[in-house]
């Protein structure tokens, strides 16, 4: 396989964010949820508006994972009042990391989770934390597999469905 780059994203980027964002969310979750709550939470969860936001917003950021300048996936990491929950000055959230479906198993996933990390460290985080859908097997097995515990649930609203997210974390230090 060629070599992948990990590149930080810019407001510039944000139509490749658009799309990867928009391809990888209906690869991961159209089978499981209905047509209808999957529209509106595309919609709404990567509009331009949306995007734009996040970009700017100094306490979230986004990188890309390219091969020959094509984007296969991403990660987008928070901390401080960005974090989706806990709000620990003292953590950074892993919201999200999706890879193309056709990339699955070529440790792109990996990749992308490890400079998460290096940026937790980078940042002086004690702990990175996540949440990932309890249906998402896979998922949760990857994180398992680099050392994160769960440590509570919280839901998540996919259009008028209530989803239940198992909340992870992993100690830095």
């Amino acid at each position: 396989m060629k070599p992948i780059t990990i590149i930080k994203v810019t407001i510039s980027d944000i139509n490749e964010l658009q799309k990867i964002g928009l391809q990888t969310f209906k690869e991961t979750f159209a089978d499981s949820n209905s047509e209808e709550n999957m529209k509106s939470y595309l919609k709404e969860g990567f509009s331009v508006e949306k995007l734009t936001t996040e970009l700017n917003n100094e306490n979230s950021e986004f990188y890309f994972a390219k091969i020959d300048n094509e984007v296969i996936g991403y990660l987008k990491v928070n901390f401080g009042e960005s974090q989706t929950e806990l709000k620990d000055n003292k953590a950074l959230e892993i919201e999200r990391i999706y890879v193309s479906k056709e990339f699955h198993g070529k440790s792109i996933g990996q990749l992308l989770y490890s400079k998460a990390i290096e940026v937790a460290k980078h940042k002086g985080s004690e702990y990175a934390w996540l949440g990932v859908w309890e249906e998402n097997p896979r998922a949760i097995r990857f994180y398992e597999k680099n050392g994160f515990v769960a440590f509570d649930k919280h839901i998540f609203k996919l259009g008028d469905d209530e989803q239940t997210d198992i909340m992870m974390k992993l100690k830095l230090n």
